[in-house]
């Protein structure tokens, strides 16, 4: 078994969101329900009000760092349509798109349109436009699909997706790879609330159970996602937690690739 980690970018800034929904109150009325219930600290919950003075909402080159120091290939993936919850620039995106491929970080789309063939068609290009990448894959933002979707992706001429969650191996859809994944951070540590409900022990406890589950089924490879807004001490579970995992799947000799390195295993 060989790990693919993978990184969704959903916020770049507070301002982004102001005047445009309700993730900042949303977010600030989750921070305050976490401290009065004792799963974050005062100091964590002063970092999280410090952020609105530094307008950051994003931890991409400190997770980047962190990850090339584990011999972690970087997988982004980053918007450049807005949605529900996705409310940057496409300035914004284009800038980090660039800057993410200088870091040699692999780079894809995290896709806001699923219904529509034109629609996903539309975003597949304005990426390739804007990265000027050859080949690449993508993960729908919130993971929404419907019945049309994944074989819409494929004859948009996306390599490869990864926007299920299952115990399964990678398949092909036409030409374009599935790879399904198991872990995600906020089903982790959230679920079945929609804050945070778990400390960092239950959350390794739980992250274990998934681990010998893809060990016992044989599955080629394990899938992370973890979103790198929370590669913060203003969320220190579960950046204690996502570098527990780096470090313990590294310590049972794991190998760590991208999606396009293991689209060459398959392939081979």
């Amino acid at each position: 078994m060989k790990a693919i980690v993978s990184h969704d970018i959903d916020h770049l800034t507070l301002t982004e969101h102001y005047l445009k929904d309700l993730i900042v109150p949303k977010y600030f009325m989750r921070s305050k329900i976490e401290l009065f219930t004792g799963k974050i600290s005062l100091n964590e919950f002063f970092i999280r009000v410090g952020d609105i003075f530094k307008n950051q909402w994003q931890h991409i080159e400190e997770l980047h760092q962190f990850n090339n120091l584990h011999n972690v290939p970087t997988s982004y993936f980053i918007g450049v349509n807005k949605g529900v919850g996705l409310s940057y620039s496409n300035e914004q995106s284009f800038f980090w798109i660039s800057k993410m491929l200088q870091m040699g970080c692999e780079v894809g789309v995290h896709g806001i349109e699923f219904e529509s063939f034109d629609k996903i068609s539309a975003e597949y290009n304005l990426f390739k436009k804007a990265s000027n990448l050859p080949s690449f894959g993508t993960r729908m933002h919130y993971i929404r699909t419907n019945e049309h979707t994944f074989n819409n992706m494929a004859k948009s001429g996306y390599i490869y997706d990864s926007s299920e969650m299952g115990f399964k191996a990678p398949y092909k859809i036409g030409s374009m790879w599935e790879f399904p994944f198991q872990i995600m951070d906020g089903y982790i540590i959230e679920k079945p609330k929609q804050w945070q409900s778990k400390n960092f022990k239950q959350s390794c406890e739980e992250t274990l159970k998934i681990i010998d589950k893809v060990v016992e089924m044989k599955l080629p490879y394990l899938g992370i996602d973890f979103h790198d807004r929370y590669f913060s001490d203003a969320h220190k579970t579960w950046k204690d937690w996502y570098m527990w995992l780096i470090e313990y799947l590294a310590s049972q000799k794991i190998e760590f690739v991208n999606f396009k390195q293991a689209i060459t295993e398959l392939e081979s």
